[in-house]
């Protein structure tokens, strides 16, 4: 992984395999008055799809910063950092709800990170699509 932008829909291998590994990341979003809200959350990068998924609670700020910004939606970004290794992965988010939508969330934070999530009737996913991913290898 070169220090380079990479095409979020077609990463090179190494890119691709450093978002498989178990890292601990960020979430920034926007707060109503602009300034960036950042919190630990897990991720799971679909680049055929061209999203990145992160699962919350339906109550939680990160949701409620989505979701402030209305069906347009949120410029957000998601970083996860190794050592010297990073890798950033930015877009535009949105919350859903959808039972299927969760669901494949869970599976795939359950696929990288080991665990199934413990049930929750309050989870949704925030769904980012991707416009621009970066990193340094």
């Amino acid at each position: 992984m070169a220090a380079y932008p990479q095409d979020p829909g077609a990463p090179d291998a190494p890119y691709l395999a450093f978002w498989q590994e178990k890292h601990l990341c960020t979430l920034t979003t926007p707060r109503p008055d602009g300034t960036p809200h950042v919190v630990p959350v897990g991720v799971t990068y679909d680049p055929g799809a061209g999203l990145a998924r992160v699962i919350a609670n339906r109550h939680s700020a990160k949701v409620g910063h989505v979701r402030a910004r209305g069906e347009a939606g949120a410029r957000v970004a998601v970083c996860q950092v190794d050592g010297r290794r990073w890798a950033t992965l930015e877009g535009v988010a949105r919350v859903s709800g959808d039972p299927e939508r969760v669901r494949e969330a869970e599976l795939r934070y359950a696929a990288r990170y080991g665990r199934t999530p413990a049930a929750n009737p309050d989870r949704v996913v925030i769904e980012i699509a991707l416009t621009r991913a970066m990193g340094r290898g």
